[in-house]
């Protein structure tokens, strides 16, 4: 039993870990609202896990056979333009871990380069594949988004890296009782919104919207602070980047409320079992269904492939996209899985 947990099932282990661990939280009171007491944050429906559900989790964790290979390798991955002013050029770099270049703004989405994602070095899903692309080699970065404050979205080493090597602080936006955290490791301006609040960045208008999750770096903290997606108003047309989330109705209300998306990057990963993962992670049918909700021109799967968060194989979430592209009758082509390091650009 101590060698089948030392070789699948380090995840369990490191949720208990993760919920023995602190994080910064501002003190000051939220406002009242359909997703907040003050407080604390909830999703609309009250859809959440309780202690029970992770223990039951914890526990079933203990006999899924779901294993990974301990390394993979990347493609070679093509050199990185400075700037981007016409289209929408993507470059997947690992997880949730996206550099979109458009209107001559270089964005990057929940960055992390540790090699594991987890509050300490020595434990917790370490990455089988290195990121696409070294963190020496990016362009400057104007804008950092940070949808939730879970460990492998928001890794406080890779934004330490990030902010020593720029030239200049980048803005960073997340949602609100973030800031306190951001502002300790550098980020002095680091702006926190609530659902449905913007803030512009230079020709971009970034809004801060609603998804379905959670948040926590440490059991005392659980709920404290606001998790969400984002949607980047640009002059090559409106992004959407989705963080986390469980399916609800909020990609239609969002399709409805901006029209379109040019691009949308949905998470396609960490989905099994459903009936605990249903309420926070999409699978790869429901990111189809949220690609139509959205309006979505293109989409880029993300969250897949690199830490084992959960227990479906390391191919699953790209063999179950095919599927449910076809059973959808979507082309392939308008809902990319790339590989880290992996490019496109989208042209309008």
């Amino acid at each position: 039993m101590y060698q089948k947990l030392q070789r699948v099932h380090f995840v369990p282990i490191l949720m208990a870990l993760m919920l023995s661990a602190c994080g910064l939280v501002s003190a000051k009171p939220y406002p009242v609202s359909d997703h907040s007491d003050g407080s604390r944050f909830y999703n609309r429906d009250g859809s959440d896990k309780g202690l029970s559900d992770i223990s039951r989790f914890l526990w079933e964790s203990l006999w899924n056979e779901s294993e990974w290979p301990e390394a993979l390798a990347n493609p070679p991955a093509p050199p990185i333009p400075d700037r981007v002013e016409q289209g929408i050029h993507t470059t997947h770099i690992n997880h949730a871990t996206v550099l979109i270049q458009v209107g001559g703004l270089n964005i990057l989405t929940d960055p992390i380069w540790s090699e594991r994602a987890s509050p300490v070095t020595f434990a917790g899903p370490k990455r089988i594949r290195p990121p696409g692309v070294a963190i020496s080699d990016l362009p400057e970065i104007d804008l950092i988004l940070i949808s939730h404050n879970h460990y492998d979205h928001l890794d406080t080493e890779t934004l330490k890296q990030l902010r020593q090597r720029q030239n200049k602080e980048p803005v960073i936006v997340s949602g609100l009782g973030n800031a306190a955290l951001l502002r300790s490791i550098g980020y002095e301006q680091a702006i926190e919104l609530d659902w449905r609040d913007s803030t512009a960045v230079e020709n971009a208008t970034v809004h801060f919207v609603e998804c379905q999750h959670r948040s926590a770096r440490g059991v005392f903290d659980q709920m404290r602070t606001l998790w969400g997606s984002f949607v980047v108003e640009t002059s090559e047309g409106n992004i959407y980047f989705a963080g986390d989330t469980g399916y609800s109705p909020h990609f239609k209300e969002q399709g409805e409320r901006f029209g379109s998306f040019a691009l949308s990057i949905i998470p396609i990963g960490a989905y099994e079992p459903r009936w605990f993962m249903q309420d926070i992670h999409l699978n790869p049918k429901e990111a189809v269904q949220a690609h139509i909700d959205l309006n979505s021109n293109q989409s880029v799967g993300m969250h897949f492939g690199v830490f084992q968060l959960t227990w479906e194989p390391v191919n699953q979430p790209l063999v179950d996209l095919d599927t449910a592209l076809r059973d959808a009758e979507i082309d392939a082509e308008s809902f990319w899985a790339l590989e880290p390091g992996q490019a496109r650009t989208i042209s309008r």
